[in-house]
């Protein structure tokens, strides 16, 4: 009798408690399987990541090149901008990514390098036609542009290509101050398109620069952006004769602007004398303003 209570009592036991050799329970919170686990947590690569909870993700806004995949492969974050140091991809590790419409690629300047004298990694554009504004501004390509666009709402493509303007003197020529016997350089940059031509003229002499004055001489050339020109007007052994006002002139069959520039040839003395007076007016500017910062 003894041992039929005995197998009666077992059979209760093992009906209320299931052994472990049973199936597992479903219940994902008992039993969690990779279908019932978060998707995002799979897509956490980077050390250091917490699991991913999209409701968790700070918002990505003011994301003037759209947005990217965070360095968690979690939350979204803004894509870096046109010109901006960056990671090639397709995950962010130190820079970060491009934003939208722009691969990572080397410095397209010419002879720009990074620090350590390697090839700097930059957000280049894929489309570098340029486009005109419906503000009257040239982009240079679709990624100026739509930053621009982020900022002006009202801003739309008036057209592919530059806008036609009339010449602009970006960089005119300087007024300078010399001694007898110098090479002298004036410089002179215009935006322009269609494209201007540049010319030199100096202020009471007839016909344009360097004429047939061997000790003159003009080099130009395209840039040092897209639609400029630079031009330089070079005086060896500049002389007393060649002071005066010198003209930068620029035309396209849209129009034509100058800038002027004075140059002043001194001997030495005189020059010494004018640099130390200037030096003199400098200082004095100086103490003025470093006692009206006191009171």
């Amino acid at each position: 009798m003894q041992s039929v209570l005995i197998l009666v009592w077992s059979l209760h036991l093992v009906w209320t408690f299931p052994s472990s050799t049973l199936e597992p329970s479903s219940d994902p919170i008992l039993d969690p399987s990779p279908d019932s686990m978060d998707p995002g947590a799979e897509q956490n690569l980077a050390p250091g990541c917490p699991p991913c909870d999209p409701h968790l993700c700070p918002p990505a806004v003011g994301c003037r090149a759209g947005v990217v995949q965070g360095v968690c492969g979690c939350c979204e974050e803004c894509g870096n901008i046109l010109g901006q140091s960056c990671d090639p991809g397709p995950e962010p590790r130190l820079h970060g990514l491009c934003g939208t419409g722009m691969r990572c690629a080397v410095d397209p300047r010419p002879g720009a390098r990074s620090a350590d004298d390697q090839d700097e990694l930059l957000c280049v554009c894929d489309q570098q036609e340029a486009l005109c504004g419906s503000d009257g501004n040239t982009y240079r390509n679709r990624c100026e542009f739509r930053e621009a666009a982020f900022f002006n709402l009202l801003l739309r493509v008036k057209g592919k290509g530059p806008c036609k303007t009339v010449p602009i003197i970006k960089v005119p020529p300087q007024t300078q101050v010399n001694s007898s016997g110098s090479l002298l350089l004036f410089l002179c940059e215009v935006y322009a398109f269609p494209a201007a031509t540049v010319e030199w003229r100096k202020e009471g002499q007839e016909g344009s620069l360097p004429g047939d004055d061997p000790h003159l001489s003009v080099q130009s050339r395209g840039g040092p952006l897209k639609f400029e020109l630079s031009s330089w007007l070079q005086i060896e052994r500049a002389g007393l004769q060649d002071a005066g006002t010198y003209q930068c002139v620029a035309r396209n069959k849209l129009g034509t602007v100058s800038a002027s520039a004075q140059l002043r040839i001194m001997t030495q003395e005189d020059l010494s004398s004018y640099l130390a007076n200037s030096i003199s007016e400098m200082n004095q500017l100086l103490d003025q303003d470093y006692d009206q910062d006191l009171y």
